[in-house]
C-alpha cells in the first residue's frame, strides 16, 4: 500500500508520512495522527517522540500505539479502540506501509458496525487492502468475530 486510503469520513490510513506531510495534515483537515509503528523500526524517519512533537506543533492530537505482528493481541486492539474513541476526528493513521494501520482501523470499524470477521476481510479486499500475511488475516477475523457490537 503506497497511497493514502480514505476508509470513511473519519479515517484515512497510509504509509509513514514524512515530516513535511505531517506539517500539512491539519491543512488537509485532519485533527489527529495515529502511529502504529514500534520505536526503532527500520526505515523510520522520525522517532515516535519526534513525530509526536511535530504533530502537536502543527495542531494535531497524537496517539502512539506500537503494534508488531508478534505483539498484536486482542487486548492491544481493545486499548487502541478505547483511546481512538477520545480522539478528535478525522484521523490519519499509519504504520510503515499502512497494512497494520488498515487492519487496526478495520477491526475497530467492523466491531462497531456489527460485521462478521468474514465480512470484514471481504470489505478490506474491496477497499484495496492487500493482506499478504495469513496470520494477520486470521487475527483480524478472530478479533472481529469475538468483538462484534451487540
Amino acid at each position: 500500500m503506497a497511497e493514502w486510503m480514505k476508509m470513511n469520513d473519519e479515517i484515512t490510513v497510509g504509509p509513514q508520512p514524512t515530516a513535511n506531510e505531517i506539517e500539512g495534515l491539519a491543512d488537509k483537515g485532519f485533527a489527529s495522527l495515529v502511529n502504529f509503528r514500534t520505536a526503532g523500526e527500520e526505515d523510520q524517519p522520525l522517532s515516535p517522540d519526534d513525530e509526536q512533537k511535530k504533530a502537536e506543533a502543527n495542531g494535531l492530537e497524537y496517539l502512539h500505539v506500537p503494534v508488531d505482528m508478534q505483539g498484536i493481541s486482542p487486548e492491544a486492539v481493545d486499548r487502541f479502540r478505547e483511546q481512538y474513541r477520545k480522539l478528535p476526528k478525522p484521523v490519519f493513521a499509519h504504520c510503515k506501509s499502512g497494512k497494520r494501520a488498515g487492519a487496526m482501523m478495520m477491526m475497530h470499524m467492523a466491531a462497531e458496525q456489527g460485521m462478521t470477521g468474514e465480512q470484514t476481510l471481504q470489505q478490506a479486499k474491496e477497499m484495496g487492502f492487500e493482506c499478504d500475511q495469513p496470520e494477520l488475516e486470521k487475527f483480524v477475523k478472530q478479533y472481529v468475530d469475538s468483538h462484534v457490537a451487540r
